[in-house]
């Protein structure tokens, strides 16, 4: 199962990335770009989950079949 957990990144002043997350709390991640930040942020993810399992059982995060988030980029 693949779970859908939306991401919030900003860009810090010191030109690094930030990821955070309000769906699951502790999830903090930061990377010299957006795609590194990503990638620390599932690998993270994957940790936060895996504990939440031992101690609580499965957290409630909705799948990528119920999640339907998009972002479009347009030139203005």
């Amino acid at each position: 199962m693949e779970l859908a957990i939306h991401v919030i990144i900003e860009e810090l002043p010191e030109g690094l990335f930030l990821a955070t997350s309000d769906e699951l709390p502790g999830l903090v991640a930061q990377g010299r770009t957006v795609a590194e930040t990503l990638d620390i942020a599932r690998d993270v993810a994957r940790k936060l989950i895996e504990a939440h399992r031992e101690r609580d059982g499965a957290p409630t995060l909705p799948t990528t079949a119920e999640r339907r988030d998009y972002t479009i980029v347009v030139a203005a």
